[in-house]
């Protein structure tokens, strides 16, 4: 039986906090060790507690949940197993995407998503893994000049990374991709990671943002 993963909930508002503290708790493989009422706090926390996963508000007093990410995983970055984040917010807004995927967190969910898909975007990103959400990346791409265009030519991928890049961005896990290229889940784990260092991206959702910035993905691309 694989670990719990332990979580830390940030969020100004009382209420929210104690629900999502209350309704997380409840599901399979993951224990809640602390809360954080705003951002100076959360890092506070992080720092004491140590958790695997952040659940971080945006909106939050004395510091925002993107710049307590950015802060909390620079402080972080020597440690041997850093927290991951996931970004929780109401809005469904493609700038807290961006903002977020800049702070270095790896997930992005809505408030009003059911609990057991924000408890899923919790294991999956504990695991190593991103949340990715296609659609909306897609839609922020489009809408910005592609400032990276060159940045996969200068990266020089191999035909294989592409690939894998290409099926990264649809969503797809490691296991799955692995699948899909029927090759092993350490091959794909190798093929990953030459693409992060190659491309100098903080994590997985950060590539995707290359590929679709460079033209290598286009928003609609379905595998």
């Amino acid at each position: 039986m694989s670990p719990c993963v332990t979580l830390l909930i940030a969020d100004d508002d009382e209420v929210t906090r104690s629900g999502l503290r209350l309704l997380l708790a409840a599901q399979p493989g993951i224990t809640v060790v602390g809360e954080a009422a705003d951002g100076v706090e959360a890092v506070e926390r992080a720092r004491i507690l140590r958790p695997d996963v952040v659940l971080m508000d945006v909106r939050m007093p004395r510091l925002n949940g993107i710049d307590a990410t950015r802060r909390l995983l620079a402080e972080a970055a020597e440690a041997a197993e850093p927290p991951k984040v996931v970004v929780i917010t109401t809005f469904e807004n493609d700038g807290y995407v961006t903002a977020a995927l800049s702070a270095g967190a790896s997930g992005f969910v809505l408030k009003r998503l059911p609990v057991r898909q924000i408890a899923e975007a919790v294991r999956v990103v504990a695991a190593g893994e991103a949340v990715l959400f296609p659609a909306a990346l897609g839609r922020m791409v489009a809408a910005r000049p592609l400032g990276s265009a060159e940045a996969l030519p200068r990266a020089a991928l191999t035909g294989r990374e592409e690939e894998v890049l290409r099926l990264m961005a649809t969503g797809l896990s490691n296991p799955e991709i692995a699948e899909s290229l029927t090759v092993s889940l350490e091959t794909v784990k190798t093929h990953v990671g030459n693409v992060l260092t190659k491309l100098g991206a903080q994590n997985r959702t950060h590539a995707v943002v290359i590929a679709y910035e460079s033209g290598l993905v286009v928003p609609g691309f379905a595998g």
